[in-house]
């Protein structure tokens, strides 16, 4: 009796694991994951010859950053919300590329510093290193780390335009966020976002992925971006490729961060910063172009 028992509830455990993992797999997860770091993970080591499928995940060596693969596509950039966002405008995505799938951590700045590279060790705010998204940053010591890396992989990596930016964090979505057309709770870290952490980076990963497979495309630390700022796109690229006219003593900052009001952290929004000045909530992601 006792092992028939036994079996019946090791089944029910078993059930209950595949039906949960089978919902993790498919992004249908609520509020914050667990810590990034822990677990297996489905990244491989890319190798010369790896034909690289959209929604692949792969790194180019063990402790470089993990990147996933975007599809060539169309999109309407900008919004009717502001001025600064206006006016929306298609954009043709005509290749893939492969960008980081988490905001660049203190981890892999700290490899860059360790070298020399990047000539910063920035400041965590007493909020922890290791896989929290690197703040502190200006758009400057930003493309100092993306040069670093390009040298050590020999891959070319860069900083994302805003087109390609905004191309992955709506991830084929028309609504204010990528995960719907209200803010909600617990999908992002910012002030009014019902986040459970307050005014504060947390770990890189720490919400589900949008559906490109990219985490904190809204929230936490403001992004960097290629582009050059102007008020409006008014007369900017239609394509994919970055405004190099304008204020470019000024560089774009996308995605809001941790103290950013919900409208701030809207897939659109967009905001400009000295190219050589560091702030405490600013970060970025790379961007690896693909053969």
């Amino acid at each position: 009796m006792k092992s028939a028992v036994l079996s019946v509830v090791f089944l029910a455990a078993l059930v209950e694991f595949t039906s949960n993992a089978a919902s993790a797999q498919r992004g249908l997860s609520n509020g914050p994951s667990p810590d990034p770091s822990s677990g297996p993970s489905d990244t491989m080591v890319a190798q010369e010859s790896a034909n690289l499928d959209p929604g692949e995940l792969f790194r180019d060596c063990d402790n470089c950053p993990e990147l996933v693969v975007v599809p060539p596509g169309d999109f309407v950039m900008g919004s009717n919300d502001t001025p600064y966002e206006k006016p929306e405008h298609p954009i043709s995505i005509r290749k893939s590329f492969a960008i980081g799938r988490r905001e660049v951590t203190f981890a892999e700045w700290d490899q860059c510093a360790d070298t020399g590279a990047c000539k910063v060790r920035p400041e965590d705010h007493g909020w922890g290193r290791g896989e929290r998204p690197v703040i502190n940053v200006s758009w400057e010591d930003s493309k100092l780390f993306v040069a670093w890396l390009s040298k050590r992989t020999g891959q070319k990596y860069r900083l994302p335009s805003e087109a390609e930016w905004e191309y992955a964090a709506r991830a084929g979505t028309r609504t204010p966020f990528w995960w719907g057309r209200e803010v909600g709770a617990g999908h992002a870290q910012c002030d009014t976002c019902g986040s459970p952490s307050k005014q504060q980076v947390v770990p890189a990963g720490s919400f589900r992925p949008n559906g490109f497979g990219l985490y904190d495309t809204s929230g936490n630390a403001a992004e960097w971006v290629e582009d050059c700022w102007n008020d409006s796109y008014r007369n900017a690229p239609r394509d994919a490729s970055p405004s190099t006219s304008g204020d470019c003593r000024l560089r774009v900052l996308r995605g809001g961060n941790f103290l950013s009001k919900a409208s701030d952290v809207r897939s659109s929004a967009r905001f400009r910063y000295d190219v050589d000045v560091r702030y405490y909530a600013n970060g970025f992601r790379v961007l690896r172009e693909l053969p």
